[in-house]
């Protein structure tokens, strides 16, 4: 008696017989790939604008620099605001890594459009005086104007903040535009833009130290200095400005590094980044769920196709293989296409936003994989389900 070989599926074979499945109903398909597509989706667009906006924030930094250290009063050992001493600014410059130093005051004085505006509308704009370097210092820019300089810091000229400027209803600077600062009239000689690293100065309105001496009656005692030093010694150069700013009492004065502020700003943000990765991992959830309700539906409407393969001499493994190469198949088309759909949302919106398009392609493999994963595990129990009918049970049904 000739023994009869066991029956052989090849891979083809396999990928030919679960796209069969697929092509006959092809709504059904379509609609289930779609679920695993928006998870997908989700995932790699959320991941992908954070890359972005990740990438933003380091370039910006790189073109701030982190060099840039600010050393702000403390708090005294009776709980008072501290306060820095006069000879602050000439101790910091001997320090020698200290590349640039700038200073600003608190200056006592209220800024108002005209003397017309009511005196309780401040707006909320401080005034500082500040030092002609504060710009070259702080990386910062003007939107329109100039700054003030060694001579016009001497007179009624001030520089707005952009937030100021807007609160003001100020648009352009010069042309004979002024405004009322501590109720003396003084000229809007610029504007600046966004100050990223000193934020604070977007409200603020900056006149010159002698300036503020001579027409506000209030010298502006220097209430943050500002120190860019050599970027490898920034380190060095932090550990010693308290001492070397007040000898007598480091312990009043504050040293803090505005790029720091800032990335933890951005560490922040990983919260709503997870969130909304929460939210797509929901959704490939519930597209997993569609595909094992459309593989488990179709076992039991193809079980007349089932008895008849495995009475043709199919196996359990080849009816098994056959129905979770289905649902593979579903997954990597709402895979590959949720990659695609997610991609296209990062790159849009960070286009929008004038960053720099970055998608890792961890995030785009990893997507694939995660919808292969979520279709294996859709797929298992209705392939060992479709395993497990006997041939004359499934021919019954017919």
């Amino acid at each position: 008696m000739t023994e009869l070989a066991p029956s052989r599926l090849s891979a083809r074979d396999v990928l030919r017989v679960g796209a069969v499945g697929l092509r006959a109903r092809r709504l059904r398909a379509a609609l289930s790939a779609l679920g695993i597509a928006i998870g997908i989706a989700a995932m790699v667009a959320v991941l992908a604008i954070s890359e972005s906006s990740k990438a933003d924030l380091l370039s910006s930094l790189d073109r701030l620099g982190t060099n840039l250290l600010t050393v702000s009063p403390g708090q005294s050992i009776f709980g008072e605001e501290a306060t820095l001493p006069d000879t602050a600014r000439a101790m910091t410059r001997r320090i020698g890594p200290v590349e640039a130093l700038s200073a600003t005051g608190t200056v006592a004085a209220s800024v108002y459009r005209s003397e017309l505006s009511p005196a309780a509308e401040t707006k909320g704009i401080s005034t500082l005086a500040a030092d002609p370097s504060l710009p070259a210092t702080l990386g910062a820019t003007l939107a329109d104007g100039v700054f003030l300089d060694t001579a016009s810091a001497r007179y009624p000229a001030v520089v707005l903040g952009s937030t100021a400027a807007r609160r003001l209803g100020i648009a352009r600077a010069g042309g004979g535009v002024q405004v009322v600062v501590g109720g003396r009239r003084f000229t809007v000689v610029g504007i600046l833009d966004p100050v990223t690293l000193v934020p604070s100065l977007d409200s603020a309105a900056l006149v010159g130290f002698r300036a503020a001496g001579r027409y506000l009656d209030d010298e502006g005692d220097v209430s943050s200095l500002y120190v860019r030093s050599d970027p490898e010694d920034v380190e060095d150069v932090r550990s010693v400005l308290a001492r070397t700013v007040n000898p007598e009492q480091p312990d009043e004065v504050d040293v803090s590094r505005p790029s720091d502020a800032i990335e933890a700003r951005a560490a922040a943000k990983s919260a709503f980044t997870s969130l909304f990765l929460g939210l797509g991992a929901v959704a490939l959830l519930v597209g997993g769920v569609g595909i094992a309700n459309v593989m488990v539906i179709s076992v039991l409407e193809r079980r007349s196709e089932i008895g008849l393969r495995r009475s043709l001499g199919a196996t359990r493994r080849h009816v098994g293989l056959q129905f979770l190469t289905e649902s593979l198949l579903l997954s990597l088309a709402g895979g590959v296409a949720g990659v695609a759909l997610g991609a296209g949302i990062a790159g849009a919106y960070a286009s929008s936003r004038g960053w720099e398009i970055v998608v890792p392609a961890v995030v785009l493999v990893g997507g694939v994989v995660a919808a292969l994963a979520v279709g294996a595990v859709a797929g298992l129990y209705p392939a060992l389900r479709a395993a497990r009918l006997a041939p004359v049970e499934a021919l019954r049904s017919v």
